[in-house]
């Protein structure tokens, strides 16, 4: 683990090039927060920010961006594609465009239906070395695949029919993935005003990384990416530029217990479905 304090666009060049497996961050976006007074993050910041995760991306490495936007005179800033696109610029892939649904949103009273997701996009430099996918049970597990049977000719020009699949126990998970945010599920001994949940992260970590992997967030915040990864057995670096924040981060990370330390991953997996099947 290493934490650093500072402007993650001077402490960046310090990163060896081609070296983080996966980074996992939200940048401050649109001024929607203000952050113990620190310095603006500008379209300007961003770009150069952007060309520094390249650059210290490793071939196959994956970066995962959560970020929404602000809405300015009554428009949608649409900063967050104008940042997706950048990043296609630098030479990451858009691997994926997935959503961070907040099930327990504030709603607002205005014109325009209620705000409930960011976006989390998924770049790739290359094609992703790693997929390891959250699955989920199969409403229809066990029965068999329905609709009209198909026929086909064989080599011999014989007509014959597909054979109907069993319909397996589990499969990928969609790419909308939903949490509840804010004081119901993070300890309000380490408050900051834009925490994402834990899970969001330890989901990410487990999906695009492997075991010893080196993770990076370069707006460390209160520290929730490298609590996932001391959890997870990953390797951390985190930047962040406010000393209270810094120390918010520290201590998490201190405090964080492994997870292997209270059961293995199948069991976690196993504890999942038990209760998806009681629910």
């Amino acid at each position: 683990m290493k934490l650093i304090k500072g402007d993650n666009l001077i402490k960046m060049k310090d990163i060896t090039e081609g070296s983080i497996d996966l980074t996992v961050t939200s940048p401050p976006y649109d001024n929607l927060r203000t952050y113990n007074n620190q310095k603006v993050f500008t379209f300007d910041d961003f770009k150069i920010l952007a060309t520094e995760l390249f650059r210290v991306t490793k071939p196959g490495g994956v970066v995962v961006w959560v970020v929404g936007d602000a809405t300015i005179n009554g428009s949608e800033t649409g900063t967050s594609f104008k940042q997706a696109l950048y990043f296609k610029e630098v030479g990451f892939n858009i691997h994926d465009t997935m959503i961070y649904r907040k099930s327990n949103y504030v709603p607002l009273t205005h014109n325009r239906y209620e705000q409930e997701f960011e976006y989390m996009f998924i770049f790739s430099k290359g094609k992703p070395k790693t997929f390891n996918p959250i699955k989920e049970l199969c409403k229809h597990a066990g029965s068999s695949t329905w609709g009209k049977s198909k026929y086909y000719k064989d080599s011999s020009g014989k007509l014959t029919e597909t054979i109907k699949q069993e319909i397996s126990k589990d499969k990928i998970h969609g790419n909308v993935f939903e949490y509840k945010t804010g004081s119901q599920t993070e300890t309000s001994d380490f408050k900051h005003p834009a925490m994402f949940t834990e899970q969001l992260a330890n989901d990410h970590i487990i999906t695009w990384s492997n075991e010893y992997d080196i993770i990076l967030d370069p707006f460390m915040g209160s520290g929730t990416t490298g609590v996932a990864c001391k959890q997870l057995n990953r390797d951390f670096i985190g930047i962040e530029l406010d000393e209270k924040y810094f120390k918010i981060a520290e201590n998490r990370i201190k405090q964080a217990v492994r997870q292997d330390e209270l059961f293995s991953s199948k069991e976690i997996q196993d504890k999942i479905y038990k209760q998806m099947e009681l629910s």
